[in-house]
Formats: structure tokens, sequence, C-alpha cells
């Protein structure tokens, strides 16, 4: 076994040639995670509240974005992005940010049936008190419902972010240098190891995404407890 390779490259593997060069490796992972996730909350927010609008038009565009978006594959997405710009827009845009987009598109989806699930599993009651009390919906919704409703979705946009930790290693295939193009630059240089070194990614992989896991385990006690004394 040379795991020797993998020790002598581990640099690369965690952040590729910072900062002498550009990041790359599980922090440029991370990065995309990050950014991921911070984008298709709003999004998925924005359609989650459009598929519970009474407004007809509202409701059906959500639907048709969600239902289209949940049932294409990941990877057509990211291709879609990275091919179908310069046809649809006139420009190319950057491996990164075409793998960003395609992530937030995709994972918004996600986020707003988890939004719709998290309002609609409220008592209805919430709804009708606050219209009692003079509120419009809008201030129904933003004022009494999603205070409550996002406290309880916390675990759930966790374990998103856990899935989009691990599908950033598609943006691989357009070339950007996060963890699994590190480590193919890698086994490609060195060639004699290529069980260690993808044996290693997996290890990175578990680690941050069992951080992350064990997160939310602690946050759904949390909030378990947080309830019980509520009551």
């Amino acid at each position: 076994m040379r795991w020797d390779i993998v020790y002598n490259n581990l640099d690369y593997l965690l952040w590729g040639a910072y900062p002498e060069g550009p990041l790359g490796g599980i922090a440029m992972s991370i990065v995309m995670a990050v950014l991921g996730i911070f984008g298709a909350f709003w999004l998925g927010l924005v359609f989650g509240l459009m598929r519970l609008s009474q407004n007809r038009a509202l409701r059906w565009t959500s639907v048709v974005y969600i239902e289209v978006v949940r049932g294409t594959p990941l990877l057509m997405l990211v291709f879609w992005f990275y091919f179908l710009g310069p046809v649809l827009f006139g420009y190319t845009l950057p491996e990164f940010q075409s793998a960003l987009c395609a992530f937030i598109v995709f994972t918004a989806a996600y986020i707003a049936e988890i939004v719709r699930s998290g309002v609609n599993a409220l008592p209805r009651g919430q709804m009708e008190a606050a219209r009692g009390a003079g509120l419009t919906r809008y201030q129904a919704m933003r004022y009494v419902i999603l205070p409550q409703a996002l406290r309880n979705m916390i675990p759930s946009f966790v374990n998103q972010f856990v899935s989009l930790t691990k599908d950033t290693s598609l943006a691989y295939i357009i070339g950007v240098n996060e963890l699994t193009k590190a480590a193919t630059q890698i086994n490609n240089r060195e060639v004699v190891a290529p069980a260690e070194i993808f044996m290693a990614i997996a290890v990175l992989y578990f680690l941050i995404c069992w951080v992350l896991t064990a997160f939310s385990r602690r946050m759904e006690r949390h909030l378990a407890r947080y309830q019980a004394r509520g009551r």
C-alpha cells in the first residue's frame, strides 16, 4: 500500500494549490456546498411559498418548477447550464458558476417541498388566529407561521446540505477542481496508488458528512426538548 503518496499530496486534496494557485480539493467542495445551500434556501423559500399561495398562477408555476427539476438528474442540469449557456445567453458561464447554478436550481426544488411540508405541519389554527388578530395573510405568514415552521425545518435543511456536499463531486465532469477532480489529477500523475487515493477522498467525504449529520441529530434533540418545554 502506498499511503505515502496520499500523505505527500494531502494538502492538494484539502485545498488544492491555494494560496499559490486557485482553491481546490475538499475546500472547494465545501465552498460550493455552502454557496449552493445559501442560494437554494432563498430560491426554495420563494417557490415553497408560491406553492402555498392561493393564486393559481403562482401555485402552478411552482408545481411545474418543482416537478420538472426533481424529475431531472442533477448531472443533466450541470450540462444544461454549461453547454446551453452560450446558446441561450450568448456567453459561456465558467465551470464553477455553471455547476453552482445547477446546484442551486436543483436543491431549491427540494427545499421548496421542505418549506411546504413545514408550513402544512403547523396547526391550521395558527393562520386563523393571526388573521383574527388583524394581520394580513402576508403578515401572518411572515411574523407567525414562517418563524415556527423554519425552526422545525432546520434538521431537514442540514440533511439537504449533507446531500449537496456529496453532489458537488459531479462538478468534476465539467472541470471544477473540487475533491474528486483533485484526486483524479493526483492519480493521473502518480499512477501507482489509485485505491489509496480514492479511499482517502471517501474518508474525507465521510468525515464532512458525519460532522454535518451529527450536528443535525443534535439539533433535532435540542428542538425536541424545546418543544417539550413549550407544551
